[in-house]
């Protein structure tokens, strides 16, 4: 799929949880998004010069629209967060590839969102034919898109305060809901996805983790992004990934992290 930089309408935008964001964007980009994609935003403030790396909640083909959920962080998702019905945002994508489908299909399966690695297990969930066990992490009981995924899959939440569901993180939720999976599928802060790659690792299974990091250009030019694999990668010839192009899904023994 060739990515592009389009203009973008908003139709809708709301806070749901303390600084976090629900936009949600007309454009023909969402008939091609995969689950696992992200686009890049560009602020119109000029003296913020690098675009914005969102991942994707969810993409409605039929009318054409994308919902992007993320945290306010700094001046760029500051900006986005004034934005109304009706303005207008360049946005560049679809971009990276997006979590194997066929690996899950039919089995057990675990998808775990951490914060903001959340909200692109929404879409995973929607799409995934399986038997879907969904384990979520907060930091206290602001638990966005919680009813939305229970609408696809049991829902297990771990919460860092105890306010909801287990107290601690989402290996603490495995651990006391005695659960089990076939498949991992993972996204969120990197201390959770090393601890969800040393559970696959002793339990056998194959994990797929999508990785948050900082992004400059989004297109693999400037290796900005990289993380360490046992694979050659064909740009910088030595053992590095891109993570905006060649991810940011990975299989979890692929990389070191």
């Amino acid at each position: 799929m060739q990515k592009k930089k389009v203009t973008a309408t908003v139709k809708s935008q709301r806070e749901i949880a303390k600084g976090i964001y629900d936009l949600r964007l007309s454009t023909k980009l969402a008939a091609e998004a995969s689950a696992g994609q992200f686009v890049c935003l560009y602020p119109k403030d000029k003296s913020t010069l690098l675009p914005r790396p969102i991942s994707i909640c969810e993409a409605d083909k039929e009318d054409e629209t994308l919902r992007l959920v993320y945290r306010v962080a700094g001046k760029g998702t500051a900006e986005f967060s004034g934005l109304k019905e009706g303005e207008t945002i360049e946005i560049l994508g679809n971009l990276g590839n997006g979590f194997p489908l066929e690996k899950g299909a039919g089995k057990r399966v675990f998808i775990m969102g951490g914060g903001i690695g959340i909200p692109p297990m929404l879409e995973l969930a929607r799409r995934l034919s399986a038997e879907k066990q969904i384990i979520v992490g907060y930091r206290d009981r602001d638990t966005f898109l919680k009813e939305e995924l229970e609408q696809n899959g049991s829902v297990y939440v771990a919460t860092e305060d105890g306010s909801v569901g287990s107290r601690g993180n989402v290996m603490d939720a495995i651990r006391e809901n005695g659960l089990g999976a076939d498949v991992i599928y993972a996204c969120g802060p990197m201390p959770m996805l090393r601890a969800i790659k040393g559970y696959a690792q002793e339990k056998g299974i194959p994990a797929y983790i999508s990785l948050e990091e900082h992004m400059a250009c989004g297109v693999g030019a400037c290796l900005g992004c990289v993380v360490k694999t046992k694979n050659i990668d064909s740009h910088s010839h030595v053992n590095n990934a891109r993570i905006c192009t060649d991810g940011p899904v990975f299989e979890a023994g692929e990389v070191d992290i």
